[in-house]
């Protein structure tokens, strides 16, 4: 089995929320419809539309991400039905093949697929800067960031971390690394004081320089888990 993750992109200002509806009422159904769809997540950011969330929030090109498709197939040779799925839809599509680690889990679900996830999602897209090895790279990633977050972060619930393994589709951004961190509330993502647990972590975060900065893509959706992995 093997994940995917499909990046619908639009328009600056066109609202985060504009592709909800074709995704859940046509996209996904045709998708679940596949015998080959083992599992399928919705990262639609609807939150980003939320008059307290500013451009300097989202960063990079954060604006233009109209929604993730995260797919789960029995091969990747399959994807054409991921594709077909979602054609028309945006202003383009960019496609990964990924390497998923589960870095922290949900300590429990109480709600079933179809569901909106309670709270709100973190998602992050960036490059691997040029002249950086990769086990530069992994290091400062995995070992050093992915390991800071915990103590950063104390009250994030979830956090799935995504390697880009293979690019997809002609002209998709070249992006290394995907993830996705849950929130409970949107409230509480929007207070740096509940947010980060300290100015110093925060700082030593950034000085590990893992990621091109100027790479760094960032935007607040909603998740929708709609056929999980047994």
């Amino acid at each position: 089995m093997e994940k995917l993750a499909y990046f619908v992109l639009k328009d600056a200002t066109t609202p985060g929320a504009a592709l909800a509806r074709p995704l859940r009422e046509h996209v996904a159904p045709a998708l679940l419809a596949d015998a080959h769809v083992r599992g399928l997540t919705l990262e639609i950011p609807d939150l980003a539309d939320d008059p307290r969330v500013t451009d300097a929030h989202l960063t990079g090109r954060g604006r233009e991400i109209g929604a993730a498709v995260f797919v789960w197939l029995d091969t990747v040779d399959r994807r054409g039905i991921v594709e077909e799925a979602l054609a028309g839809l945006g202003t383009g599509l960019a496609g990964y093949l990924v390497t998923e680690s589960v870095v922290q889990p949900y300590a429990a679900r109480d709600w079933a697929d179809g569901e909106p996830s309670p709270g709100v999602t973190q998602l992050v897209t960036f490059s691997q800067p040029s002249g950086l090895p990769d086990e530069t790279f992994f290091e400062r990633w995995h070992g050093r960031i992915s390991q800071l977050s915990f103590a950063l972060h104390p009250t994030r619930r979830c956090y799935v971390r995504n390697v880009v393994a293979r690019v997809l589709t002609p002209g998709a951004p070249a992006w290394r690394g995907i993830v996705v961190e849950r929130w409970d509330r949107l409230e509480e993502w929007l207070d740096p004081k509940q947010l980060y647990s300290s100015q110093a972590l925060f700082d030593e975060m950034q000085a590990v320089g893992f990621a091109d900065p100027a790479s760094v893509n960032l935007t607040l959706s909603s998740e929708w888990i709609l056929r999980s992995i047994a």
